[in-house]
């Protein structure tokens, strides 16, 4: 399985703002479903996580938005682990345009690792963290 993953998505025309763009709040989501499906991609679905009563949550985003995605856009969101700590791990992302492979935005998710029973946080089990390849930062 290849370290950076690559989720398509097509924009929606109910995703787009007054101004005639994707709305800042969609990428959000865009981004959590690449995430979820990376995961998902290395055999770690949602249920995987249930069944272990711990999962990642976000702690913090971060996204630099470069050129708006239109209706009808074809995005490549394309995603990677960067880090994994003991209970936190950073997530990149890198979100181009299909057409002409122009970068609509690059992103960056910090996740930490919390039990669903108490909410705290909670070790990255070993079999969590192996499932991933690390892409360390240039």
């Amino acid at each position: 399985m290849p370290a950076r993953f690559v989720h398509r998505y097509t924009v929606q025309p109910q995703e787009i703002d007054f101004q005639g763009r994707a709305s800042n709040e969609v990428y959000l989501r865009w981004l959590n479903e690449a995430a979820v499906a990376h995961s998902s991609a290395h055999g770690l679905p949602l249920e995987a996580y249930r069944k272990m009563g711990a999962g990642f949550v976000v702690r913090r985003h971060e996204i630099e938005y470069r050129i708006p995605a239109m209706a009808g856009d074809e995005l490549l969101i394309t995603t990677w682990v960067a880090s994994i700590g003991r209970a936190t791990s950073l997530r990149r992302y890198e979100v181009s345009r299909a057409k002409d492979g122009a970068r609509i935005a690059k992103a960056s998710t910090l996740w930490a690792f919390v039990s669903y029973e108490t909410g705290r946080l909670t070790s990255i089990p070993p079999e969590v963290a192996s499932k991933f390849q690390i892409v360390a930062d240039a």
